[in-house]
């Protein structure tokens, strides 16, 4: 299939909105902003009854501030979402997004104005603790072709963080998730590599963060990925080239992949997902609530400018025509040398490359040298995340994990 190269790009939003049922009685023109002491405010209309917010479909349960005062008929204005000293009041939900319902019979949806995305953490485990994306691999040995490869990659190329707070040109860095109800709508959506992708419908809020997302919010650039988390059932939903139809009514995409986060089970063989080595992307994105918690315990995910024809586990894909064995395969885990002193980087920094160390990075897509991914978030620190760039590819080492094999159609790993 196709090589794919990343286009690492961020955002500026502008406000949209979206009704999401049609009825002669029913909220509608719904608009979010924040106000100039920083209050986020509502506006809207053909209200009936009583008016709730929330951060996702169908949990609209959120009374609005003082709603008697904001309120002339069925006309809602500039509603403050929570009482001044409220959190919710003045910080943007990670999804930039408020759903809006009344006693009528429907929703509608509006972007904040200005919003950027941000990460939360995920309502469930990503993936099982012995899935190969969690196993440390600090003590597994050098893969034979470890030197070869990095060289390949490139031994002077700078760990390069592709993601932060942004914006930068106007746009997110990072890829986006958003973690959605159990009882977001199904929305149709076609695939251009359908014979390699898990059918829809999916379910797409009207309004979703894409990658590369700028002035409207659902419309990116580059891979365009849109990464779906579903509470309540763990299933995770990625696309790749995401486009979004009719205001939200039917989406297409280049290719589509769908993941119980409880299960070590892998793609069919020789099937792509929406990332190039048909991994999840998910697994491999480094959080900020993870920053907080002090630790990560997983793989990240990065790029390689030229990859070879072939693939390894848990790999199951390749993109690309070289059968050169030079070139890295997709799926190959690399690792932080354990001699790298990470002592004068700041605490923040030291969380993700003591990662790096235990866990190690899997190769996923055609990309810059060394770009490892990462989930935006209004809270990095773009100045500190650059001080990563002081690294480079003659740091790291490729790993054997093939010991660790307990099924080639499994993600389980041995202990």
């Amino acid at each position: 299939m196709r090589p794919r190269c990343r286009r690492f790009v961020s955002t500026s939003i502008v406000i949209v909105a979206l009704v999401l049922t049609t009825s002669a009685h029913a909220v509608t023109r719904c608009r979010a902003k924040p106000l100039r002491d920083g209050t986020i405010a509502v506006t809207a209309k053909e209200l009936v009854g009583s008016p709730r917010w929330g951060t996702r479909y169908g949990e609209e349960a959120n009374p609005f501030d003082a709603v008697a005062s904001c309120t002339i008929g069925t006309h809602m204005r500039n509603c403050a979402v929570a009482p001044v000293g409220a959190p919710e009041r003045t910080t943007p939900p990670a999804g930039c997004t408020l759903y809006v319902a009344d006693d009528g019979a429907g929703r509608c949806s509006a972007w904040i104005k200005r919003c950027l995305p941000s990460s939360e953490a995920p309502p469930c485990a990503v993936l099982p603790a012995d899935n190969i994306w969690n196993r440390d691999v600090s003590t597994l040995p050098v893969h034979a072709m470890s030197a070869t490869w990095i060289a390949s990659i490139g031994s002077t190329a700078p760990l390069h963080p592709d993601f932060g707070a942004g914006p930068y040109q106007g746009r997110t860095i990072g890829i986006p998730y958003v973690v959605i109800g159990p009882t977001q709508p199904l929305i149709p959506i076609s695939f251009t590599y359908a014979d390699e992708s898990d059918p829809g419908p999916y379910p797409i809020p009207p309004l979703v963060p894409v990658e590369g997302g700028g002035v409207r919010p659902s419309v990116g650039k580059g891979d365009a990925h849109v990464l779906l988390v579903q509470a309540g059932s763990c299933v995770l939903r990625e696309i790749f080239a995401a486009r979004r139809k009719n205001r939200g009514a039917s989406w297409t995409g280049g290719s589509g992949a769908v993941f119980d986060l409880g299960s070590n089970a892998l793609r069919p063989d020789t099937w792509t997902s929406a990332d190039a080595a048909g991994l999840p992307i998910l697994p491999g994105l480094i959080r900020y609530d993870e920053i907080l918690a002090g630790e990560v315990t997983h793989a990240l995910r990065f790029t390689a400018p030229t990859t070879q024809r072939a693939y390894v586990w848990p790999a199951r894909h390749f993109a690309s025509s070289s059968t050169d064995p030079a070139l890295p395969p997709m799926g190959i885990r690399v690792r932080l040398k354990a001699s790298v002193d990470i002592s004068g980087f700041s605490a923040s920094n030291q969380v993700i490359l003591t990662g790096l160390k235990r866990y190690g990075m899997m190769l996923a897509d055609n990309g810059a040298p060394m770009f490892i991914s990462g989930a935006p978030d209004r809270r990095w620190d773009d100045d500190d995340l650059h001080a990563l760039t002081t690294l480079q590819g003659s740091d790291f080492e490729v790993v054997d994990v093939s010991a660790l094999m307990v099924d080639p159609d499994s993600g389980q790993a041995l202990p």
